[in-house]
Order: C-alpha cells, then structure tokens, then sequence
C-alpha cells in the first residue's frame, strides 16, 4: 500500500492540508493573544471566519486528491459509515497529525519573537507557565473542567460530523452543489467556534490540536504542552473521536434513510429478431 503512488499522494494531500489550516487558525490565534490592543479582541467572529476559511481553502487545495479529511475524527467516521479504507486509516491519521506538527512549526517561525516579547512582557515561562502555549493548542476556558471539556468536545464534534455528513450526503437535494460544499464546511467550522470557542478552544479535531501540541513539547513549552495542565492533552483527541462517530451516526441513521431517493429512469432498449413477414407487419404497426 506505501509504494502505491495514488496512496502517497492522498497522505501528502492530509498533511498539507491540515498545515495549511494550522497555518493560518494558529497564525490568527497569535493576533488575538500575543497584540495588545489586538485587531480581534472586539471582533471575534474574525477569528472564527478565519478558521473557517482555512479549513474551505484546504479542501479547494487538497480535495481532489484525498477528500480532505484532515481531521481524523472524519477518517474514522468516513471508514464506520461510509466505506472508507480501514487499512488506510492509521496512515491518513499520522499524516493528518504530521501536518498539524508543520503549520505549528511554521506558525511559529512568523510570530518567534513577538512570542518572546509577549513572555518578556508578561514574566512567563514556556515551560513552568505555558506562556503563548493558547496560540498553539486548546485547553479549558474559565470555569471549566477537563471532564467538562471532554463533554464538549463530543457535543461539537457530533455537530460537526453531523453537518459534514448532510452536505456530503449525494441523497441530499437541500446540500449544496457543484464546490460550495468546501465553504459551507468552513462555515460550519466558524459557527462552531462562534457559539463555543471559549469553553477550551474547540479543538473538534485531534490533529489540529495534538500535532501543534507535539510540536510545542519539543519546541520548549515541555509539560505545559504534554501533558499539560490537569493532563489535558487526552481530552482534545478522544473526545473529538467519539462525538465523530456520534454524530455521523445520528446522521446514517436518524435522517438519511429518510431521505426521498430521486426516481430512476430505466431506458428499456427493445431488440427485435425479424424472422417472417407476419412480425415484420406487427413491428411496422407496433
């Protein structure tokens, strides 16, 4: 399966595209928390326009190649409901995880020293205090607790299957056509961190969040990243995974049977063997 050229095209295709989602979400992240007064303090709804962008310009880069999963939360569901590879699964979650290590490298590389400054400034440590770590990868908001983010990571990721699986849905007349499908997505993605971003960050995506992560705990954040505070690092990657396979569960299986299936049209092509001049008259007639 690794020496197949078509397969090694569609891992390249996961792992840049979640780079490129990394990218540009934890680039946007650094402009709401390292600036102050930050052009996106008073316009959140910009920071969740820009994820959402990032994750459609992804799948117009890479979804003619591999379908733009680059989440493995969508992997594992497309492969329980949708006939997906089970042998590539694994594959298509490390390189998605892989992407996500590269965009944070990248994000990082742009904002290094505005991130030493803002530590500077604000007397923190990467690796004692976790300083600019909420630039990289999630973690609770205020008020609330691991066990409590686990919950909504299910809850918003099940909202995310559930509406990715509608708009991919070849039954759905309702879903949009030809390739808005991309931006409908990248606004599903924005609404999510629009109504929940600041519970812990709305990883919804194991990659997106692991990957940086990873990358952070060799960078020089060390247990700040992995870990992390209350050992945090597990919640963004299980809880995304279950509320995956929730929701597009609840899609398979509480709407899509539901759905008029349009009628079919069978062109019936008629042969006829002409052996005598009776069927001949018959044929002429008919």
């Amino acid at each position: 399966m690794f020496t197949n050229r078509q397969f090694l095209g569609e891992l390249i295709s996961e792992c840049l595209a979640v780079m490129i989602i990394v990218l540009i979400g934890d680039s946007v992240a650094a402009m709401y928390t390292l600036y102050d007064p930050s052009p996106y303090k008073l316009s959140y709804w910009g920071v969740c326009i820009v994820w959402g962008l990032g994750v459609t310009i992804a799948i117009y880069i890479t979804g003619s190649v591999s379908g733009t999963h680059a989440n493995p939360a969508v992997t594992l569901a497309l492969a329980l409901y949708r006939g997906f590879s089970w042998r590539k699964v694994l594959p298509y979650c490390m390189a998605q995880v892989v992407g996500g290590m590269i965009g944070a490298m990248l994000v990082y590389t742009l904002y290094q020293p505005v991130i030493d400054h803002y530590n500077l400034a604000h007397h923190l440590d990467r690796a004692t205090d976790g300083g600019a770590a909420g630039v990289f990868f999630t973690h609770p908001g205020e008020f609330v607790t691991p066990m409590h983010a686990f919950l909504d990571e299910i809850i918003l990721t099940a909202l995310l299957l559930f509406g990715i699986f509608a708009v991919t849905c070849e039954y759905n007349t309702q879903a949009p056509q030809a390739n808005s499908s991309a931006l409908i997505i990248g606004l599903l993605v924005a609404s999510i961190g629009a109504c929940a971003g600041y519970l812990e960050g709305w990883a919804i995506n194991p990659a997106r969040d692991f990957g940086p992560r990873l990358f952070c705990f060799l960078g020089g954040w060390k247990y700040s990243a992995l870990p992390g505070p209350d050992s945090f690092w597990w919640v963004p990657i299980v809880g995304p995974l279950c509320g995956g396979v929730i929701g597009a569960g609840g899609y398979q299986f509480l709407v899509r049977p539901f759905i008029p299936r349009p009628a079919t049209t069978a062109s019936v092509v008629e042969v006829a063997v002409v052996s005598t001049p009776e069927q001949e008259d018959l044929l002429r007639m008919s």
